[in-house]
């Protein structure tokens, strides 16, 4: 059931990012026409590309820690929360750097909340590791939605 739930929770998150894409998608034989009301952050190509980067490795260490979760690997998974997820010096240097406050307080509360979900993982508790995993997400969500490259 855990692993179902898991699974249920990652493809939601998925579809989640799927609506997020800057372009007009076709699907099937229908345009989407939908205006992007998202806050651009003006990033210059370089950042912009690294920080689409970190993006996308924050979502693999979830799918990581998922996976872990589900083989009861909460030592393994508490590590990768602090390590890959957590405000370490160089994550904070980066959301320093995005040059909008609400971004960039965002990205801080994200981070932290990646080693509260480390620190979550690390008692074994799994009903409080997804509570913690859900909070951490959550600011995912709430920064896609409210921003874009």
């Amino acid at each position: 059931m855990i692993k179902f739930l898991m699974g249920a929770f990652i493809t939601m998150m998925c579809l989640n990012a799927a609506y997020a894409v800057d372009e007009i998608m076709p699907m099937e034989h229908h345009v989407m026409n939908v205006t992007d009301a998202r806050i651009s952050l003006h990033l210059p190509e370089r950042m912009k590309q690294h920080q689409l980067a970190d993006m996308r490795a924050h979502l693999e260490t979830i799918d990581s820690i998922v996976g872990l979760m589900a083989e009861s690997k909460f030592a393994e998974a508490s590590k990768l929360a602090h390590e890959k997820l957590g405000l370490t010096p160089e994550m904070q240097r980066m959301c320093n750097m995005l040059g909008n406050e609400k971004a960039t307080a965002m990205g801080l509360a994200f981070h932290r909340s990646g080693d509260e979900l480390g620190d979550a993982l690390q008692t074994g508790d799994i009903n409080r590791s997804l509570s913690a995993l859900h909070n951490t997400m959550q600011y995912c969500v709430e920064c896609h939605a409210t921003f874009r490259q």
